[in-house]
């Protein structure tokens, strides 16, 4: 690990959020399977980035129209980055954190809303976040900004 470099470490159960979103996600995900009993599980992981850094990383990826999901935690100390299921599996990018799956917790607020238009899931493509990240790391350090 790099000196200065901020290191998040994952919950066990996934990150917190608030039980409306998940009641949401889950009612979105129904509309979205083939089946009414096959998305009882949220079919997210989640990227958690400290608030400054995560601030950048979603200018980044909306100027370029490929922003999925984004929430502010409870606290306003963290981004969380709704990402497709299994991606905590091969995560990796000090500074972050991806935990799999989310359970109801303290309330939060959306940052970028969980849908389309058309009423379809967007999560966030994780290797486009994963470098939008570190491009958004490499723009704080130039501004005197780092480490976030």
């Amino acid at each position: 690990m790099g000196a200065g470099v901020p290191q998040s470490v994952p919950r066990a159960g996934g990150v917190l959020l608030p039980p409306s979103v998940v009641a949401g996600l889950r009612a979105a995900a129904r509309r979205a399977a083939d089946g009414p009993g096959r998305a009882e599980a949220l079919p997210y992981d989640t990227v958690a980035v400290p608030l400054r850094h995560g601030l950048e990383t979603v200018d980044i990826l909306r100027l370029r129209g490929i922003c999925g999901a984004v929430l502010s935690d409870g606290g306003g100390t963290r981004l969380l980055f709704l990402v497709p299921a299994g991606t905590a599996a091969r995560w990796h990018l000090p500074g972050s954190s991806c935990t799999p799956g989310a359970a109801a917790g303290p309330d939060a607020g959306w940052l970028v809303a969980p849908q389309t238009e058309g009423g379809t899931l967007r999560a966030t493509d994780p290797w486009v976040l994963r470098s939008a990240l570190c491009e958004a790391a490499g723009t704080l350090m130039a501004g005197g900004f780092g480490p976030y």
